[in-house]
């Protein structure tokens, strides 16, 4: 089967674009629902600018695409339906003002300066922000396992231990005692890969046990 985003990137000639090779399978089964539709993608860190082409060419010309970088001299990656905000991710009066001038987010692709107080702000600030049915990549997460970007093995601030956190979050009314929050009741999936946090929005109540066949009850009390 083939895969449209890695074809792309064996065939790009035009501006540098990095990805691990894993990723293309990933991208292809969380994003593909999002082709050729009017969307808004969010993109953390864009450096050479290759992989906003990549995306251009992925989701069409009538998507809405936003690179945010810290670097000055990407705002030369702006084009026709691309805009491109400069700031740090770091900084939550600017990921504030992203949020607001963005407006409703479908997709948001962090792949920006992968520190811990980075990766971690964005996603507090950003999450409210994405659509009802949006989806939420966090990249390069190896990083949570190397100190010089706040990170370690089960080390605590780490993202990969604040998304393991969302787990529990995630299954807040099974708990004992626990209560659900707006993350619980607009989350549908948590998904780890290699290197890869994916978080899905969909709005959801608290589940029901449904039983069938002799001696069911039907629906049973959560």
């Amino acid at each position: 089967m083939t895969n449209f985003l890695q074809e792309w990137f064996f065939s790009n000639k035009g501006k540098l674009c990095s990805k691990w090779s894993h990723y293309f399978a990933v991208y292809e089964r969380h994003l593909s629902q999002f082709r050729g539709k009017e969307i808004t993608f969010v993109e953390i860190g864009i450096q050479g600018g290759g992989s906003l082409d990549m995306w251009r060419a992925y989701f069409g010309p009538q998507a809405r695409l936003i690179g945010v970088d810290i670097e000055p001299m990407c705002l030369a990656h702006a084009s026709e339906n691309t805009e491109i905000l400069i700031g740090d991710q770091a900084d939550p009066i600017f990921l504030r003002e992203l949020a607001r001038r963005a407006g409703k987010i479908d997709i948001l692709l962090d792949d920006g300066g992968h520190t811990m107080e980075q990766q971690i702000n964005t996603f507090n600030e950003l999450y409210p922000f994405l659509s009802s049915t949006g989806v939420y990549i966090c990249e390069d997460v190896h990083t949570s396992y190397w100190p010089p970007y706040g990170g370690g093995l089960r080390a605590p601030g780490s993202f990969i231990e604040f998304a393991k956190a969302k787990i529990d979050e995630l299954n807040a009314w099974h708990i004992w005692n626990g209560e659900a929050t707006d993350f619980t009741r607009s989350t549908d999936f948590i998904g780890f890969y290699d290197s890869m946090v994916i978080i899905e929005k969909r709005p959801r109540g608290k589940p029901e046990n449904w039983q069938t066949g002799k001696g069911g009850a039907g629906r049973l009390a959560g």
